[in-house]
């Protein structure tokens, strides 16, 4: 999945790597999943989305960001709240969901449900 901050559309763009539901398009694993972050153009920052919304850079990473990405519909159009840290937030997104390794979104074109 991709998503794009509101503000500013080239800036920061977030990466995911979910298990979707088909049917309820909500993702499907309460597990801790990946993704990455764009945050100085080109130079991607992976990190590990927690269960309870943490987004985690890694060990010794300043960064506290949460985020309420799980409770969204997995669907081009929808929004979710990255918090960066106790005053800052922004909006994104969600610009592309798409099958592990497809170039067309999920749902009618792809055929399967899974992302």
């Amino acid at each position: 999945m991709l998503a794009l901050w509101r503000d500013d559309r080239t800036e920061s763009p977030l990466t995911f790597d979910l298990r979707i539901d088909a049917a309820s398009r909500r993702i499907v694993s309460h597990w801790d999943s990946f993704g990455a972050c764009d945050l100085d153009g080109g130079k991607f920052r992976p990190f590990v989305l927690r269960r309870d919304g943490a987004i985690d850079f890694g060990a010794g990473a300043r960064d506290n960001w949460r985020t309420d990405v799980r409770r969204a519909v997995m669907r081009v159009g929808e929004r979710f709240t990255v918090h960066w840290n106790e005053c800052d937030c922004g909006l994104y997104e969600i610009v592309k969901v798409a099958t592990l390794g497809a170039k067309s979104e999920i749902g009618e074109k792809s055929g399967t449900g899974d992302a």
